[in-house]
């Protein structure tokens, strides 16, 4: 049975991962901050294989906690989703330093703490595969309108890192693989989104199933186009 950690299993993109997974038989390790509120994903744990991790990925000592449970449990997907958008309306003139700090930690640091707490668990897998999920907004060279600089710099920066691990991480075997899930209707997307949340998985899902060590340090749009830095 192949089996996939998501962060952010609770909500959005992350808990539609784990729904479409869970129903196609993977074992899901299913990260979020406070499993006690997360009904959702508490009625999807109930039917399915699915193991709920209390998890926050601005906080190591959680991380570590949640490794150390599935210690030998190999993964072999694992899907950084968690993500945050910070304050409305950051651009120059108007720019909240603390949110953009916190923006960054999830955002950036988040996938990079993960993936190195879970590395061993990867490594002993078959697939070997993690993949993190950014955004076209992250890109420089489709950036036309400016704003939203918080939200830009970090997925700009956690292509980077994503890109620099994946060519540490090669000699093992491992894939980095960086996504854009398009623009989706869940609560940072919102409502006029043109995405489903199912719809925008379901690509993504036809895509991650092609990933391989020729596709580490890429970024893909989720209709499978390898997409700008």
């Amino acid at each position: 049975m192949p089996s996939i950690l998501i962060t952010s299993a609770n909500r959005g993109l992350g808990l539609e991962f784990a729904r479409q997974y869970a129903a196609e038989g993977w074992r899901i390790f299913a990260a979020c901050r406070n499993p006690d509120s997360a009904s959702d994903l508490e009625k999807l744990a109930h039917s399915r294989a699915v193991t709920v991790l209390p998890m926050d990925v601005t906080d190591l000592a959680s991380i570590r906690r949640g490794a150390a449970r599935l210690n030998g449990e190999p993964i072999d997907v694992l899907l950084n989703s968690a993500g945050i958008s910070g304050k409305p309306g950051q651009r120059m003139g108007n720019i909240d330093y603390e949110s953009w700090a916190q923006v960054l930690d999830v955002n950036t640091m988040g996938p990079i703490r993960v993936t190195e707490a879970f590395v061993e668990h990867v490594a002993r897998s078959e697939r070997k595969l993690v993949v993190t999920i950014t955004s076209g907004l992250g890109s420089i060279a489709d950036n036309t309108s400016g704003g939203s600089i918080p939200y830009r710099t970090s997925k700009a920066a956690v292509n980077m890192a994503m890109r620099s691990a994946a060519i540490d991480l090669a000699p093992r075997g491992i894939s980095c693989v960086l996504v854009n899930p398009g623009w989706v209707k869940t609560d940072m997307g919102g409502p006029n989104a043109p995405l489903t949340p199912s719809e925008s998985v379901a690509a993504l899902k036809r895509l991650i199933a092609t990933f391989g060590l020729t596709h580490s340090g890429k970024f893909f749009h989720y209709d499978g186009r390898e997409y700008a830095w």
